[in-house]
């Protein structure tokens, strides 16, 4: 059964999965730091932060791109940038809490018209 249009929500909320999806890969890539399977884990962020950075784009809200941006570059397994492992253990934890908090925060408006 479909809502009348005033009940429809006016927004939606797209970057709750890969901002969750984020968060699980950097928590679980804490046991893989200095390993063969830690390629994965670089891709994972780096990709997950730049959708992130789209849907934060789209719901208008910039101020994410100050976290989400670094997280890509931080985690680019192109050009990787060489930390000290206790300090990529803390940019671990500090970019899941980033990704929780925009997978909570960015709400997408719906497009009144569908």
């Amino acid at each position: 059964m479909s809502r009348p249009a005033s009940q429809q929500p006016a927004f939606s909320r797209v970057a709750l999965a890969p901002g969750l999806l984020g968060a699980i890969v950097l928590i679980a890539g804490l046991a893989l730091v200095g390993g063969d399977w830690y390629l994965y884990v670089q891709y994972a962020t780096a990709i997950l932060a730049l959708i992130l950075c789209v849907f934060a784009g789209q719901a208008k809200q910039w101020w994410w791109f100050v976290g989400l941006i670094p997280v890509a570059v931080i985690w680019n397994p192109v050009w990787p940038i060489p930390f000290d492992e206790v300090v990529l253990r803390g940019l671990h934890i500090a970019g899941a809490v980033l990704f929780i908090a925009v997978a909570v925060n960015v709400k997408v408006p719906t497009d009144p018209r569908r």
